[in-house]
Formats: C-alpha cells, structure tokens, sequence
C-alpha cells in the first residue's frame, strides 16, 4: 500500500503504564484517523513482540493504515509491515540490504539540524524530529528543541516529510501543525487518553484543519 506520511502518527507502546495493551492502543488510534500506527517494544521478547505486531497488521489492513515497526527492520519484515523507523543508536539507514530497503519504508529520528540534515543523505522516507516539549512518554536525554527549532528544521530539509513527536497533545498541536510538519507522533495523547478513540480523532481532525493531513 501506498502509506501517506503525513497526519497522525501513533506509536504503539508497550510500556506497563499505560491503561491498555500495543493491540488496543492501535485499534483505537486506526479507528480515531491515524494515518500510521508503529509498534515501539521496547521491553517485550521477540516473540512478543512479532505476535503483537502480526496482531497490529491486521488491524491497520483492516483500515487502510500504515505500519512500521521501531527499531528491528527483521521483524518488520517478519510481520508484513510497510516500514522501521530507526532511532539514532539504531542500525544506519545504509547498512539495511538494497533487497530489504526495496520493500520497507524508513524513517528516522533526530534531535538536531545537523541530524536532520545528515537524515536526508540517508535517503530516507520521512524524518522525526523531537522532543518538541517535554514528554514523559519517550526517554529522550535531551532539552525540548521547541516550535521554532522545529519550523527551522521544516525549512531546511524540504521537501523531505517532518513528523514531529514529544510532548504534543491536543492543546500545543495547532501550534505544531503551523511549523510546517506533515504530521505529528504521540503515545500519551492517546495511551493515557480517557477516551483513545475519541482523542485520537480529534487530534486528526485537528491536523486536517491545519493541513497537515
């Protein structure tokens, strides 16, 4: 499928915290609008998480979603996702085989404008820059770069896609959306939701208002 990298993305935790499971979370997220659902295990074994991410597969087919799976372009492959999404201490973009690369999408996190544009060498499909505020949900080591920093780094990479993550929520999303991204990634917004269903709609709604959708 043809995966549109831009709207709402939702990373799929399997942190303890949260008030329910992967699967859940992104049967929520695929029937509030998400465009793409990521599966971020950090904890489970690989057996776990391969069933979890089979289980979200079928889900995003189911609605037309994305997938892409954090970190382990193995299991991405195992589970018929779309992409991986790479963080900076994870395998390079250039050390996946061309055979691999023909079939999963890339995506990849910095923190930085030298990053960013580092990112772009790397001939990868969509770049996530962040934390934009302080987030609790994602261990990220460093200070909130902010909403200028993100429009800076906007600028810099066009046209390449720019999702940004950390900390946004329904209340900062406009402002988010007005630096220019293809779209946003959360885990709280909607993990730790009331409603997850109903908040990721509205944080969809919300993108698609700003044209970020």
């Amino acid at each position: 499928m043809i995966v549109p990298l831009r709207g709402l993305m939702f990373l799929s935790d399997d942190a303890p915290n949260w008030k329910i499971d992967p699967i859940d979370q992104a049967r929520a997220a695929c029937e509030g609008g998400a465009s793409v659902v990521q599966l971020r295990a950090k904890r489970a074994t690989d057996q776990v998480a391969l069933e979890w991410a089979e289980a979200i597969r079928a889900i995003t087919r189911k609605f037309d979603v994305g997938f892409f799976v954090n970190d382990r372009f193995d299991l991405a492959l195992a589970a018929g996702a779309d992409g991986v999404h790479l963080g900076q201490d994870d395998i390079p973009p250039s050390r996946i085989p061309i055979s691999v690369r023909s079939r999963l999408m890339v995506g990849r996190s910095t923190h930085s404008l030298e990053q960013a544009r580092e990112a772009c060498e790397e001939r990868v499909d969509y770049i996530a820059f962040g934390p934009i505020f302080a987030t609790g949900s994602v261990d990220f080591p460093r200070k909130p770069r902010g909403v200028e920093r993100l429009a800076e780094v906007v600028r810099a990479v066009q046209p390449q896609p720019v999702i940004a993550i950390g900390g946004i929520d329904l209340g900062n999303v406009v402002r988010v959306a007005e630096a220019g991204v293809a779209g946003i990634a959360v885990i709280s917004a909607i993990a730790d939701a009331a409603d997850p269903r109903r908040a990721a709609r509205a944080l969809a709604k919300t993108l698609r208002e700003c044209g970020s959708a």
